[in-house]
């Protein structure tokens, strides 16, 4: 009985159907980049302190109405309080010299009755500065991007199982369509709570249509075409996007400004709809064997190859009363259950490694522009190895290696002392280098391990545990002046765990795609 890939080989590997394919869905992943990183500066937390309103106060007086405090060992004017103004008005009315007729310091301190200024020395504008997400209100800030990464958790788990049900074309467009749309409209939330409400329905399209994207690659294209795709060519487009967001917020430098710039361009993509066809693996699985004809006569066509006249001949199709998998099957069937959960933890500690170094990249050093743009640039280094390891070498060996480079970098980055910074980012971006490269290879993994029947849905799930780890992300970084390292021990640790027992999961490389559960089953029952 044949399987799906040797009764479309007549198609060829690199024609001119799978040209097209490629090169839209890996320009399609370009907003998801522009998307993720343009959160690192519209939340970014510009120097403020209390504004003073126009009083009659003396130039010497006005020079020390802000409390000087220690942070971090370091001397800072304070960003959330000021010395009494009614009393600092008096005195200075007196005719009193700070320092000399009172000790400022003892004068009592009061918080910012009137509001903040912040400094436009690096950002015109950001959400804290828009919203006053600071002092009193500080913990908003880091919620911000929880809030965007949990619609991202609920788009990565429900668009899985809809592209599962109702093919991965809809999904991709509708879920793009809800991206964009809801990006533009933030920028007018009158408060904080409309757009965060907003900036979370955006996120559900966020990583939904990225996933929708890959799994429509991997099933469309074959042989080393597919690990181009699966490695080096959806991940290109999404690092394309990612490098030009720290150009974009450098010359523009408002929220709303890179906003627009990041999303509007995604409106272009969907024009793609006539040109991106739905996946003839997924409708054969779904019995609907005229459309997938359809497809892949028009494929043969642009390829100018001849289709055989029954094209499905000797092909074992899945009825249409045939039960469909769901979410639920990844545990309680038996044959895939040993496999989910070690992915589940694999995808929850790579991926939240690499969203928070990725949040974090903008604090490195004291220009957010340039450290955001060199931590996006580790990247591409990344997806190369990846593609070249793919070729050659077994999933799960190389997979370990990687996951043990992005978590022992991190155990080491605690070890340099604070007179040697260059070092210890050196040793982050290694440690970056380490987690992309496994999240990389991670997106093939999956699919390859999963069957057509379930593989959306699959992909979607796991997606599921690195946006929890992610929403934890704004705040783990957040214990960094008391905790300094606590996120690289956490991560570092998890890696570890993870290297470990990545060994019981099944090696895929070599392998054609399971249409089944039961070809997933039998892989599964070769590898023991």
């Amino acid at each position: 009985m044949k399987d799906f890939e040797e009764v479309t080989a007549f198609l060829g590997d690199w024609g001119c159907f799978q040209k097209v394919v490629l090169f839209l869905l890996l320009s399609s992943t370009i907003p998801n980049g522009l998307g993720f990183v343009s959160v690192v500066f519209i939340s970014a937390v510009p120097k403020h302190q209390c504004k003073i309103p126009e009083v009659n106060l003396t130039q010497n007086w006005l020079s020390v109405i802000i409390p000087v405090k220690v942070v971090n060992g370091k001397q800072e004017l304070s960003s959330c309080s000021r010395y009494n103004l009614d009393v600092i008005r008096n005195l200075s009315a007196e005719g009193l010299l700070p320092g000399i007729d009172v000790n400022v310091t003892d004068l009592e301190e009061e918080s910012c009755l009137d509001g903040w200024i912040y400094s436009k020395e690096i950002y015109q504008s950001t959400i804290v500065s828009e919203f006053d997400l600071v002092c009193d209100d500080e913990w908003k800030q880091p919620l911000s991007p929880t809030v965007y990464f949990l619609g991202v958790l609920m788009g990565s788990f429900f668009a899985g199982q809809l592209a599962d049900r109702y093919g991965r074309k809809p999904v991709f467009f509708t879920t793009m369509a809800v991206q964009t749309v809801f990006t533009v409209v933030l920028i007018f939330s009158p408060s904080w709570i409309v757009f965060a409400i907003m900036f979370f329905i955006s996120g559900m399209g966020q990583m939904a249509n990225y996933v929708a994207a890959f799994v429509l690659g991997t099933e469309i294209l074959s042989g080393k075409i597919r690990i181009l795709f699966s490695t080096l060519g959806v991940a290109l487009g999404y690092t394309i996007g990612s490098l030009l967001v720290p150009l974009i917020a450098y010359f523009l430098r408002d929220w709303k400004k890179v906003f627009l710039a990041t999303s509007l361009p995604a409106l272009i993509y969907i024009l793609l709809w006539w040109f991106i066809p739905e996946s003839p693996r997924w409708l054969v699985s779904q019995g609907r064997l005229e459309e997938a004809e359809a497809i892949i006569r028009k494929a043969a066509k642009m390829n100018k190859v001849e289709a055989p006249e029954d094209i499905f001949a000797g092909y074992n199709a899945k009825s249409k009363g045939e039960a469909q998998p769901n979410a639920l099957d990844l545990i309680l069937n038996k044959k895939m259950r040993p496999i989910t959960p070690i992915l589940c933890l694999l995808w929850f500690t790579v991926l939240t490694a690499y969203y928070g170094l990725t949040l974090n990249s903008g604090n490195l050093t004291a220009d957010p522009y340039l450290s955001t743009f060199i931590s996006v640039a580790v990247e591409l280094p990344a997806y190369v190895c990846v593609w070249l390891v793919t070729q050659k070498l077994p999933r799960r060996p190389s997979l370990i290696c990687m996951i043990l480079l992005g978590g022992l970098s991190l155990f080491f980055t605690q070890l340099v002392p604070e007179t040697l910074p260059e070092l210890a980012i050196a040793l982050e971006m290694l440690g970056k280098y380490g987690f992309t490269s496994g999240a990389t290879l991670l997106f093939p993994y999956t699919a390859e391990i999963y069957p057509t029947v379930i593989r959306s849905t699959a992909a979607g799930t796991c997606s599921i545990f690195p946006r929890i780890g992610t929403c934890i992300a704004p705040f783990l970084f957040q214990t960094r002046p008391n905790l300094k390292y606590l996120p690289h021990v956490l991560l570092g640790t998890l890696s570890l765990v993870c290297a470990f027992i990545t060994v019981f999961l099944p090696e895929t490389f070599g392998k054609p795609l399971p249409e089944t559960i039961e070809d997933m089953s039998e892989r599964t029952s070769k590898h023991k």
